[in-house]
């Protein structure tokens, strides 16, 4: 059975109509692909990967380590192909390679001209690719910045705009500092952020670098991010785990500056409270002890990250299978259309052994 074939099969009427268009626009993609990277392409990842799905390739049995419908990717890893050839272009390529979501880090495409949200938005319907969410600065000096603590309600009604059903930053909640308190305010704001976008039918969210599991300046046992946790409400400030920046911060900070050890595992951040954490960054890196993060940023399935067993893990909590979204990920990707590639031919060969 192929891919459309299964998804139509779903209670989501949109998505499935979305995945009937890619046997269609995949011809364009095509055209649109060869003028861009060449005739010359490796084999594209929703080719290679349609055989793995159905249990054909010989890779092994079961289910798929990765939900269907759940691939997506940040934007930022592409912002070069997006500033210079235009999101078309992009998601173009993306929908070749099987991608289902994107997550916008801007909503404008540079040198390509100027672009409308009602276009961007007609775009992703045209690609068959669900814009899940957004990232946007946190603050800025500058009353006017295009941020949630100077303009909150533009930021709010662009998402609304664009249809997305996250809207989150990637800023870290140092606002104030480094200290309780000084998180404790930020997470204050988070929650005004988290009301406001619930009222429109939205989550808003918070992305993590390694910095957001160091420890309080003012208390040196207190883990920053256990502060945010904590202090920001569940119902309305969710998570989004950059999984290479987590085990980054598992390095940097298993100990106390005064050398205490205290380790901590990502994963199990997660699954205490899996409800909290609606998408995720999944980006690999190789494990080098001599780098200040402990590993060095590499394509997705050319690093040393256990995908298939976080992932696996995240499958098994309530409602694990269907509730979350996987984001791949480079910060700076030697050639970002071959990134895109290769991360979802890797996320869509991953499959759970019976039993598992």
């Amino acid at each position: 059975m192929s891919r459309t074939s299964r998804i139509s099969k779903s209670s989501d009427p949109e998505l499935a109509h979305r995945l009937s268009r890619r046997g269609v626009l995949g011809v364009a993609a095509g055209a649109s692909a060869a003028a861009i990277i060449g005739a010359a392409a490796p084999a594209t990842a929703a080719t290679t990967t349609a055989a793995e799905q159905t249990g054909s390739s010989g890779h092994g049995h079961g289910r798929p380590v990765l939900p269907p419908g759940r691939l997506g990717i940040q934007l930022y890893s592409l912002r070069d192909k997006v500033s210079t050839l235009g999101f078309a272009a992009v998601f173009a390529e993306l929908e070749k390679y099987g991608y289902d979501e994107i997550e916008f880090a801007g909503y404008t495409q540079g040198t390509a001209g100027a672009i409308t949200l009602a276009q961007l938005k007609r775009l992703t319907r045209d690609y068959g690719l669900n814009p899940i969410g957004s990232h946007v600065g946190y603050y800025s000096n500058d009353p006017n910045a295009y941020t949630f603590a100077q303009n909150l309600e533009k930021v709010l009604d662009d998402a609304e705009a664009l249809g997305l059903k996250h809207i989150g930053t990637a800023s870290g909640p140092f606002r104030y500092g480094a200290t309780v308190d000084a998180w404790k305010r930020a997470a204050e704001e988070f929650n005004t952020y988290g009301a406001a976008a619930r009222k429109r039918g939205m989550k808003f969210y918070q992305h993590n670098h390694a910095e957001e599991f160091s420890f309080a300046t003012d208390q040196p046992g207190v883990r920053l991010y256990d502060v945010l946790l904590k202090e920001t409400d569940p119902k309305l400030v969710h998570l989004e785990m950059d999984i290479y920046w987590a085990y980054a911060g598992q390095f940097r900070f298993s100990k106390q500056v005064d050398g205490t050890p205290a380790p901590f595992d990502p994963l199990r951040y997660v699954l205490k409270q899996p409800h909290r954490y609606p998408l995720f960054h999944v980006k690999d890196g190789i494990r080098d002890e001599a780098a200040r993060d402990g590993y060095r940023m590499v394509d997705v399935g050319d690093g040393d990250i256990d995908y298939k067993r976080f992932i696996s893990a995240v499958n098994k909590t309530p409602g694990g299978y269907r509730d979350h979204h996987w984001q791949a990920e480079h910060d700076n990707p030697v050639e970002s259309f071959a990134f895109a590639r290769k991360s979802s031919a890797h996320l869509h060969s991953l499959r759970e052994r019976c039993g598992d």
